[in-house]
């Protein structure tokens, strides 16, 4: 008998220095990866209820942002 499937999974890409910080945090944690760490932060992110709803001029400064620093077209 075999135990449930892992949940599915996708890669994202962040900067080669905030991975390195991160790690160098990590030591001496109980996460064993970058990924386990930023995957545990950002479930627990989503688990704080917002006290505002992201507004569609939110996202748009989040949009012009992430394509300034070059991570969407």
């Amino acid at each position: 008998m075999s135990g449930p499937d892992p949940p599915a999974s996708r890669s994202i890409t962040i900067p080669e220095e905030t991975a390195q910080a991160i790690a160098a945090r990590l030591r001496g944690s109980s996460f064993d990866s970058v990924d386990a760490f930023v995957a545990f932060v950002l479930a627990r992110l989503l688990e704080q209820p917002s006290a505002t709803p992201f507004s569609e001029d939110d996202e748009r400064r989040l949009r012009d942002r992430l394509r300034s620093l070059g991570y969407i077209d």
